[in-house]
């Protein structure tokens, strides 16, 4: 065994992985691609769970004019959308006069992570299907009931082909509130041969109202562990 593949096994305990001589064994050591973040600027807004969310919910100074939906923020490295809703009227009793309605929108954020050029190999991805681990953390608020969403996608080598997703859309009770971020996390383990990319995607609904007031995400992941589960 040479001594950067022994280095590879030793280090991320890789014994019964599959590891062909053929491999760049130094590429793959210095990659690292077992047990680190492979996205890139995983915390876009500035912030981390690490600390306590941002105060106050609400902007101090409100912005007139027209709605802007543009959250701030450095958000290299991720693919962004705005979709702005239709007002909801829902629950407006008829002949009611509403001077002002809060405008939504979603504001969405993506990346692909392509595995092999983070340091990955065929075998290990076909044959060991070692665990991938997605985590993310948005900022609890009272927006709206429904505020965060993820949708993660394991897509074969045609950057098409879906082998295995998962969505979340958890809902927030407004009457409890308790100024923290909350977790939404997901394993991928036992998803068959073919994958080589990873399609990540969250949105965050924010609102307007005389006003722009902003969900906040931070420290988003995903991982490959050097963890082999069954079928």
């Amino acid at each position: 065994m040479s001594e950067w593949k022994k280095r590879c096994a030793e280090e991320w305990s890789l014994q019964g992985a599959p590891m062909p001589d053929s491999q760049d064994w130094k590429s793959v050591y210095d990659a690292k691609p077992l047990g680190r973040n492979l996205l890139k600027n995983p915390s876009p807004h500035g912030v981390s769970k690490d600390t306590p969310p941002p105060e106050p919910d609400l902007p101090e100074e409100p912005r007139r004019g027209p709605p802007c939906f543009q959250p701030d923020g450095d958000f290299s490295g991720w693919t962004t959308s705005t979709e702005t809703l239709p007002y909801d009227r829902s629950g407006i009793p008829a002949g009611a006069v509403i001077c002002q309605l809060p405008r939504y929108s979603w504001f969405t954020m993506e990346q692909v992570v392509d595995l092999k050029a983070e340091g990955l190999w065929d075998e290990l991805l076909d044959d060991f299907q070692p665990e991938i681990f997605i985590q993310d953390w948005y900022k609890e608020n009272r927006l709206h009931k429904s505020i965060f969403e993820l949708h993660v996608k394991l897509l074969g080598a045609d950057k098409i082909t879906v082998i295995s997703e998962h969505s979340a859309k958890p809902t927030e009770d407004r009457s409890a509130y308790s100024h923290t971020w909350k977790e939404v996390s997901y394993v991928f383990s036992g998803y068959g041969p073919g994958v080589r990319y990873v399609h990540f995607q969250h949105r965050l609904k924010h609102q307007y109202l005389n006003g722009f007031y902003e969900a906040l995400s931070s420290d988003s992941s995903v991982m490959v562990r050097p963890t082999k589960t069954s079928a």
